[in-house]
């Protein structure tokens, strides 16, 4: 998978061209607005804060969604927007205008992928260095902390004024993708745009609270368990060490958790001393695992899920991987040495 046209970051003709296929959407226009498939913070929050941002423009006919199970994660349930989602065999088929957030592929989009064909005009926004430069206009950014930098920015040349609603949705997406700001892609213009955002009087301590700190009891036990399992191999990664452990579907049915609790459990494991390298490996289906990677700097770990059919950033990347766990773990030991950051 080689990494799309769009890597230098969007040029003003670039954004000139993304925001002329908002301004001359005629009345009655059909909007879809998608993300990717098991949508996390900055999918949902930068979709959703994007749609609050047309509606107010005017726009009317407007859908947000995404493939799968039209499932949104519990903690993000309460986000301002979500009468915008339908499910995704209820989208436009051709709309006038298809909106991609956060996805690096068209295959991220699963059974919507069609929507870029169909759809009169197709815009993508995104931050990943992997990004393929699917779709017809681009805003990728790979300098941006989240999808929802891009967004905000569009909204503002839009000329679209910043709410509490709006605002919420962004916020959600800039603190889930920068790990509440402790990430490398933390940099000033980040906290910025959070104080931008703040500024409309949204609550950080009550977001923080639903989005990082409330987890049932059931997925407390359940992380306890699968971290029990851990592994620590430290002479991966040219000795710069891997933590791996997994989650099976057997695991979320025995504890009676949905899938999406698993989406921060890399954050207990990553923290690991000894390992600079950390992997969770997620069954989504018989031998199929959704694979998340960390690094602390040594590794390049989007250079190891691009081998594997995936992508992401230098730090924190994914791929779908096939067969046992034990096999797919031999195939990301296999590309950790050659993923070494050596500058």
């Amino acid at each position: 998978m080689l990494p799309g046209p769009a890597l230098a970051g969007p040029t003003e003709a670039d954004w000139a061209a993304a925001v002329a296929a908002v301004r001359r959407l005629p009345t009655g226009a059909r909007v879809l607005l998608v993300c990717h498939v098991n949508p996390d913070g900055d999918a949902l929050g930068s979709m959703l804060g994007f749609g609050l941002g047309l509606r107010r423009l005017g726009v009317r006919q407007l859908q947000a969604t995404f493939p799968g199970p039209p499932e949104v994660p519990e903690p993000l349930r309460w986000l301002p927007g979500l009468d915008l989602l339908v499910p995704a065999a209820e989208a436009y088929p051709d709309p006038d205008l298809v909106v991609c957030f956060d996805a690096a592929s068209a295959s991220r989009l699963g059974e919507l992928a069609d929507r870029l064909d169909t759809a009169g005009e197709a815009l993508v926004l995104d931050h990943h260095a992997s990004n393929t430069g699917f779709g017809r206009l681009h805003l990728v950014d790979p300098g941006a902390a989240a999808t929802s930098v891009v967004a905000e920015e569009l909204l503002g040349r839009l000329d679209v004024p910043l709410d509490a609603e709006i605002a919420a949705c962004l916020y959600v997406a800039l603190t889930t993708d920068t790990g509440s700001f402790r990430f490398e892609a933390t940099t000033p213009a980040v906290h910025q745009l959070a104080a931008r955002l703040l500024a409309t009087g949204i609550r950080p301590g009550d977001i923080s609270r639903q989005v990082f700190d409330t987890r049932p009891f059931g997925a407390v036990r359940l992380f306890g368990e699968v971290l029990g399992r851990a592994v620590l191999d430290c002479p991966a990664a040219a000795g710069h060490g891997l933590v791996w452990t997994y989650a099976t579907m057997d695991d979320l049915v025995r504890h009676d958790q949905r899938p999406y609790v698993l989406e921060s459990l890399i954050d207990s494991v990553r923290c690991t001393a000894e390992a600079d390298v950390a992997c969770v490996l997620k069954q989504v289906g018989p031998e199929e695992w959704a694979v998340s990677l960390r690094s602390k700097g040594a590794v390049d770990v989007s250079r190891v899920a691009m081998a594997l059919g995936g992508g992401g950033h230098r730090f924190a990347a994914g791929f779908t991987g096939l067969g046992s766990a034990q096999k797919v773990l031999g195939r990301i030991r296999a590309e950790l040495d050659g993923a070494l950051i050596t500058s």
